[in-house]
């Protein structure tokens, strides 16, 4: 048992990725942005779908076929497998606090 929104350390120099469960075919993680963004020029290209939830804050994804979504607290995104995408920007206050759930198709 846990709380999604305890612990969030604010200003964090790196993006915090916690593991919250994996099992056959399926990974959740919970992540905490304070202003991070990808590096320039960096793209995930992931083998398995990603499906996103905001909790907190906003952020905003870019995909290499030059589509931007901007996402508030509640929005969710499915991501195919191999759809390049990377994130433009994140808030820092609050921090974004994303549910990230990777699985197989």
């Amino acid at each position: 048992m846990g709380n999604l929104f305890e612990s969030v350390a604010s200003g964090a120099a790196e993006e915090e990725v916690v593991r919250l469960a994996a099992g056959a075919g399926a990974r959740i993680e919970r992540i905490v942005s304070c202003g991070h963004a990808s590096p320039p020029g960096f793209w995930y290209d992931q083998d398995r779908p990603e499906w996103v939830a905001l909790l907190q804050g906003e952020a905003r994804i870019e995909f290499a076929d030059g589509r931007s979504l901007s996402l508030r607290a509640g929005d969710w995104l499915a991501i195919p497998a191999h759809a390049r995408h990377r994130v433009a920007s994140t808030s820092a206050d609050p921090p974004a606090i994303w549910l990230a759930v990777h699985y197989q198709e």
